[in-house]
């Protein structure tokens, strides 16, 4: 199969991460430790595993920090190397038992305890927190969060993987394919906006207004339709789409701690306002956005890290003194929803995360964020797009398999034509036989 790995090489590793810092991220890919190449397919690791051909498959910010050598060194024990990268993924689920035919599925790539085969399964997984899982460096797989960081299932950025079918979500006949590969990104967001457990009331700030910014922006609005919003975004398509999406305010960034300041009627300390917002939802996670939440959010208020955050210096005198809530939210896996009308004693529903992903990227037409795709050979083009997405007037960027399947599937057609001609030319009892010999 063809398949982008990423290969231990702290020299490479190292070259990335001054490259990118120095001419921009996503620049320095050429100089680290990915590479094209032709490889084996991994192999199934049990019962409940099947082969999936990816059709398009995301580029996410997580995905950039790994390869301008940003990341967190907290990850290094829940990796396993060399990794196929590629969380975010719609592909066709090949399966070969009886009466099971392909099918067009996204993939839920947290591997908890059913991947790794672990019965009994952990608390966490038994109550659908799969996201929270303790077995995530042990069991039938070797370490890893999730697909795409875990060496023995590959990932998105290939021609195949393989998947459990605990992952597997089943896409409507009506979703595109670019509405398709935005459900895992679109589930992320749904996670954050019920983790702040918001009840319409409130000012919420969304700072950042990429992929992961604009979809926690239309989570908030789905589910909680009352909230204002206010978004701080840095660019102009970045605030379009964000005022379309339902944002009350949108501003650039530098403007957030006005903008909160009129809205909220407070005074400000300093750089602290006195009221601020109610809940800050950080799609960023840089020092620089960590710095605004605590400036902006009010007393008693919460910061929710949507964005992967890596080593920050924060003063964090300000979440001790205004006793303010710092609350991190990763992934998805199953959701407490609260219910107006439910029966006596019932106040929370169960869903999927995944289940209101759909619905979120179908209500709030998501598949517009997908700005541009590239086949697997312009990894290096496709990778400088994503990391300056915002300056380039774009948003998700994603590899696409598509083409490579067309030409397979080409392929596979003129052989089984070849092989139809030479059984017709060896014999006599076929139809084009007694055809060209009546």
């Amino acid at each position: 199969m063809k398949a982008l790995v990423f290969e231990r090489s702290i020299p490479r590793y190292a070259f990335a991460s001054v490259t990118s810092r120095l001419i921009g991220s996503g620049r320095g890919t050429r100089y680290g430790p990915l590479r094209l190449c032709e490889t084996k397919p991994p192999d199934l690791p049990g019962s409940g595993w099947r082969r999936l051909s990816p059709i398009l498959a995301g580029i996410c910010g997580s995905d950039l920090a790994t390869l301008d050598g940003r990341s967190s060194w907290y990850f290094e024990n829940f990796v396993s190397l060399p990794f196929v990268p590629g969380h975010e993924i719609v592909g066709t689920l090949h399966d070969d038992r009886q009466g099971a035919g392909d099918r067009r599925v996204v993939v839920e790539s947290v591997l908890g305890c059913a991947t790794r085969n672990f019965e009994p399964q952990c608390p966490k997984c038994r109550r659908g927190l799969r996201e929270l899982c303790e077995h995530t460096a042990f069991g039938d797989l070797g370490p890893g969060l999730q697909t795409g960081y875990c060496a023995s299932t590959g990932g998105g950025w290939s021609t195949s993987l393989v998947v459990h079918e605990s992952q597997c979500h089943d896409v409507p006949q009506y979703m595109s394919d670019e509405a398709a590969v935005m459900v895992e990104p679109a589930a992320c967001a749904v996670h954050a906006a019920l983790a702040g457990k918001l009840d319409g009331s409130e000012l919420a700030i969304v700072s950042g207004a990429g992929t992961l910014g604009l979809c926690t922006l239309a989570a908030i609005k789905r589910l909680a339709p009352e909230t204002r919003v206010l978004v701080g975004a840095k660019h102009n398509h970045q605030r379009e789409l964000a005022s379309d999406l339902g944002a009350d305010l949108v501003v650039s960034p530098e403007h957030l701690s006005g903008a909160a300041r009129r809205l909220s009627g407070s005074l400000s300390v300093g750089r602290h306002l006195t009221r601020g917002a109610d809940i800050v939802f950080d799609c960023v996670g840089s020092a620089t956005t960590l710095e605004s939440a605590l400036e902006t959010v009010c007393p008693r208020g919460r910061i929710v890290l949507v964005g992967m955050p890596g080593t920050v210096k924060v003063d964090l005198a300000p979440l001790w003194h205004r006793e303010v809530k710092l609350l991190g939210t990763y992934a998805y896996g199953t959701e407490s929803i609260a219910r107006e009308h439910t029966s006596p004693g019932r106040a929370t529903e169960k869903s999927s995360t995944f289940d209101l992903a759909f619905d979120l990227v179908t209500s709030a037409s998501l598949e517009r964020l997908v700005s541009a795709t590239y086949p697997l050979e312009r990894h290096e083009d496709a990778i400088a797009h994503a990391g300056s997405a915002g300056s380039r007037g774009a948003v998700k960027i994603a590899f696409d398999m598509r083409s490579g399947m067309r030409s397979r599937a080409k392929k596979q057609r003129e052989a089984s034509r070849d092989g139809a001609a030479s059984k017709a030319t060896t014999n006599p009892q076929t139809k084009d036989e007694g055809d060209l010999h009546p």
